[in-house]
């Protein structure tokens, strides 16, 4: 067998696995260069329903696809080469599996007498996410191995798809066919014809060789078992959700019931004038937690809640009814205390025929107590001088419904959940909130903006930027306006308002001053680069940046105490309001 059939044969095996992944919804590839993923690369190339991203870091790819999933809610295909290569995708494997978001990683790997022998770039591949991902190991390609048996693999493997899953995909040498073809198309040698021969019924039409579909038998609440839960005092709590799930329904069951509706900052109702969105707050606030703490009915949709506040809140209450709704079986319940979990989407339950609660309004002076806090952040942070708090409040209500915000871990994102502006037209709100690390925001960002196509800002602290750096280089391909606000207060300041016993320590091993600042390195990436410290030249700078089709940079420079100990005084004022 001449050598040039093992390459073509490989190139076709790539060819059915992307043409099949296509018919199966995925619109994205992300690619990363190495060699021995060459049958998929190849074959990645030629196939126009595919939208291509390239990327020479793996890691940052990875991210990168993370944010295409999450803006897009479709699988995103990932190919890489064997080795690290893989291991590189792992941070990113893991949130998009705490968070339920579809990545498809195609890793290239060595043949089975090539691993564990001391082969060049040979790891264990297979299970290498370990829980963290579903895995579809397919062999060498052969031809004695039907490519129904390859395409029917596949399908089952991305059938209803809530996360990431794995295909490992051994090749052998040689990898490089002697001239690029469309092996789906053009004539190809005997043998290969009659195995693609195989195929015509399926190369005739555009659907997926097997069709998986799940029959919903949704056991939903009767009107009677609704009518015993809002016979009482409740609350309902707008956790994580997306976009799409339509959260403005629970602004409306909310005014239905007559229940405060209280919001998170990922629930993209934070802003909403007519939710309770300082609620992380107003646990601070004695008369407002004594209201709050008559409640013995709630209702959460979705997890992952950021404040600890509420969190503990929903910890300590005694609760006559804990009803939570998830779109999917996860168990996203840290105090352990749903007693009915309905697996549903956030439309089925509001649209249910509630009846109103026999206690409507029950907490109507949170409406006003909530307007209070409004009133002290505008007095106590925009009046006040320059810090963190501002910027992130001036980016919120900045040309409110034309943007989409992507907020950072740490400090950034708890001082929006914090101090949030209402707004008439809330931004969509992205996060990173499975594993909540630091690393890859940049990346992530860079894929929500490249989906969505419309002005993103993120608002990033300057340790994670600094982790993610070289993801720069994704942002310089953005085509319309993406802001990368990074504030800088000179290390991880979160640390200041957690109880780290000892100053010196805190400084040494928690919060690690670093002196640097980000003109080089965007500089270096060929990004237009300001750094700012008042509020006039920010308001100036994001401005601009906002009306510039690309991605730019502003540095936000601030003492490393400004927010701790701004946070802390309003604290204080409202403890003893």
């Amino acid at each position: 067998m001449h050598n040039n059939f093992h390459a073509e044969l490989n190139l076709l095996w790539g060819a059915i696995i992307l043409e099949e992944l296509a018919r199966l919804g995925v619109q994205h590839v992300c690619m990363a260069p190495g060699s021995r993923s060459t049958p998929l690369t190849l074959a990645a190339s030629q196939q126009q329903k595919l939208k291509q991203h390239l990327h020479f870091d793996e890691r940052g790819l990875a991210f990168y696809a993370l944010g295409l999933a999450k803006a897009s809610r479709a699988p995103v295909a990932i190919i890489t080469t064997s080795g690290t290569a893989v291991a590189n995708l792992y941070p990113a494997v893991v949130e998009a599996w705490l968070t339920n978001v579809p990545l498809i990683v195609l890793s290239g790997d060595r043949p089975p007498e090539l691993i564990g022998c001391g082969a060049n770039q040979a790891i264990l591949q297979p299970a290498i996410f370990a829980n963290y991902a579903k895995r579809c190991d397919l062999p060498t390609p052969d031809t004695s191995i039907p490519a129904k048996v390859l395409l029917s693999s596949i399908d089952e493997a991305v059938s209803n798809l809530d996360g990431p899953l794995h295909i490992n995909c051994m090749y052998r040498e040689p990898l490089y066919p002697q001239n690029l073809f469309k092996p789906l198309q053009d004539p190809l040698p005997l043998e290969l014809q009659l195995y693609r021969d195989a195929l015509q019924p399926w190369l005739e039409h555009s659907r997926p060789y097997s069709e998986y579909s799940v029959a919903q038998f949704a056991h939903l609440p009767s009107k009677d078992v609704l009518s015993r839960l809002v016979h009482g005092k409740g609350v309902i709590i707008a956790a994580t959700l997306d976009g799409d799930e339509q959260p403005e329904l629970l602004v409306k069951l909310a005014n239905k019931l007559g229940w405060p509706l209280l919001t998170d900052a990922q629930s993209q109702l934070r802003q909403h004038p007519a939710a309770i969105g300082n609620i992380d707050q107003l646990l601070q606030q004695p008369q407002a937690k004594a209201l709050l703490q008559q409640a013995d009915r709630v209702l959460l949709f979705g997890g992952r809640l950021l404040s600890k506040r509420l969190i503990s809140y929903l910890a300590e209450q005694q609760w006559h009814s804990y009803w939570q709704v998830l779109p999917r079986q996860q168990r996203l319940d840290p105090s352990h205390s749903s007693k009915q979990v309905l697996l549903a989407e956030l439309s089925q339950i509001a649209s249910l025929d509630w009846p109103r609660s026999s206690a409507a309004h029950w907490a109507l002076p949170l409406v006003t107590q909530n307007e209070a806090l409004n009133q002290l952040f505008t007095q106590q942070i925009d009046q006040s001088s320059f810090g963190e708090a501002q910027v992130v409040r001036q980016i919120a209500r900045t040309r409110p419904g034309a943007q989409q915000l992507f907020i950072g871990n740490s400090l950034p994102v708890r001082l929006y959940d914090m101090f949030a502006p209402l707004t008439s037209a809330p931004a969509i709100t992205y996060t990173n909130r499975g594993a909540s690390g630091i690393d890859g925001l940049i990346a992530t960002s860079c894929g929500v903006a490249a989906h969505q196509g419309k002005a993103t800002t993120l608002i990033i602290g300057d340790v994670s930027a600094l982790h993610d750096l070289n993801s720069l280089a994704l942002a310089r391909q953005a085509k319309a306006p993406l802001v990368i606000v990074i504030l800088n207060n000179d290390g991880g300041s979160i640390f200041n308002i957690l109880p780290v016993p000892d100053d010196s320590v805190r400084e040494q091993y928690y919060r690690l001053g670093h002196g640097l600042e980000f003109g080089y390195g965007s500089a270096m990436f060929g990004l237009p680069y300001n750094q700012v410290d008042d509020l006039t030249g920010f308001i100036d700078a994001y401005e601009d940046a906002l009306d510039y089709n690309g991605a730019s940079v502003i540095e936000v420079k601030v003492a490393p105490h400004q927010s701790s100990e701004q946070i802390a005084a309003i604290g204080h004022w409202v403890r003893q309001s």
